[in-house]
């Protein structure tokens, strides 16, 4: 998932905490350090192998998990 919608990110970073899926968020710091431009997105990752059950979860709450 690719974003700079902060609000998105904590919710979609609850849900999978809740589902005890391991992720990250990668590029946060770029992200603050263009003044939250859309140029740089944040990313939440997540393990391959959790994959399918992550973008399940995120999708069913509406969150767009499309492949990068």
């Amino acid at each position: 998932m690719r974003t700079n919608d902060l609000v998105s990110l904590s919710f979609a970073r609850a849900l999978l905490k809740d589902a005890d899926i391991p992720h990250d968020v990668f590029d946060h710091n770029m992200s603050n350090l263009e003044g939250g431009a859309i140029a740089i997105q944040r990313r939440l990752l997540v393990l391959d192998e959790d994959a399918p059950q992550a973008r399940r979860i995120l999708s069913d709450a509406g969150l767009d998990v499309r492949r990068f």
